[in-house]
């Protein structure tokens, strides 16, 4: 199963093995010249486009080695390049859609939003704290289910501060402020999915070459409506990412390569199960990711 995470684990010069017709195509399409750099990544559509081309570029990189894969898991924004990989959506028509989401995020909530992490909580804990916190003035919902004990919160930054001061009195193991500027994965994003289904409507989609996991419920999705509905409506629903891993299991699934930027997701694996088989494409170079891929399935 390939993995494609989502915001967050950009960094300046991710970019720097990308061919520059891929980053000059981006422009050609968007507008947009990706500078690769620290002060670039402050910016959520340079975040977005960033790592959705990284992660085109792996996929190639992948397909030229001549590996495909069984099932296709993204979190948030990865559900675009996991859709390329799968064969649903074209390289020029994801960029298009990602620019347009990246873009409406933005003027959206352009200040004071955005996204933390509670660890050592069940979900059901980290909800009633939200409902002491959530009102009209400081909205605050939960969010993306990453693991067990893994929750995340998503809405203003005033009453996320407030739920996470709460979660540090009930005892959670850690908590965090993420470096995502809006509050993706919440009710607060409808405008956006309204934009996404307009301009969807516009666009050739196909049946998945693969087994897709949909972030709106964790579910094996083998027909194109499920996808479609996936990237329109996702930043509206929670990522119920741990449901999805346990669905994988359930399909028998037991290898994961996660594609670039970062390997948070290939920790989250490991931890809930030990025996999968993982790689990391940020830290392995593609040919020993293929004469690993090709022992394993050599058995």
């Amino acid at each position: 199963m390939w993995i494609f995470p989502g915001q967050g684990g950009q960094k300046s010069g991710m970019l720097k093995d990308v061919p520059q017709e891929m980053i000059d195509r981006v422009k050609v399409l968007t507008g947009v010249e990706l500078t690769d750099d620290d002060k670039a990544y402050q910016d959520s559509i340079q975040i977005q486009l960033g790592i959705l081309l990284l992660q085109l570029f792996n996929i190639r990189q992948l397909k030229q080695a001549k590996q495909f894969p069984d099932a296709v898991a993204g979190h948030s924004l990865g559900i675009f390049a996991a859709g390329v990989a799968a064969g649903v959506i074209s390289e020029d028509d994801a960029i298009k859609i990602v620019f347009i989401r990246s873009t409406k995020m933005q003027e959206s909530y352009p200040v004071g939003y955005g996204m933390g992490a509670i660890v050592g909580l069940t979900r059901k804990e980290v909800s009633t704290l939200v409902e002491q916190v959530n009102s009209e003035t400081e909205p605050v919902f939960t969010s993306n289910q990453n693991s067990e004990l893994q929750t995340v919160i998503s809405g203003s930054i005033a009453g996320i501060k407030k739920v996470l001061n709460l979660a540090k009195e009930n005892s959670a193991q850690k908590t965090v402020l993420l470096k995502v500027p809006v509050p993706s994965h919440s009710p607060l994003m409808q405008s956006v999915a309204d934009v996404l289904e307009k301009e969807l409507s516009n666009v050739t989609l196909h049946d998945p070459s693969c087994t897709y996991l949909a972030n709106f419920n964790g579910h094996a999705v083998r027909k194109v409506d499920g996808v479609k509905y996936d990237m329109i409506n996702n930043l509206v629903h929670p990522v119920y990412w741990d449901t999805m891993m346990d669905v994988a299991q359930e399909l028998g699934i037991d290898t994961t390569l996660e594609v670039q930027p970062g390997q948070t997701f290939t920790k989250l694996v490991k931890s809930k199960f030990p025996d999968f088989r993982t790689i990391t494409m940020n830290n392995m170079n593609i040919d020993d990711i293929e004469f690993l891929l090709e022992k394993w399935k050599r058995g």
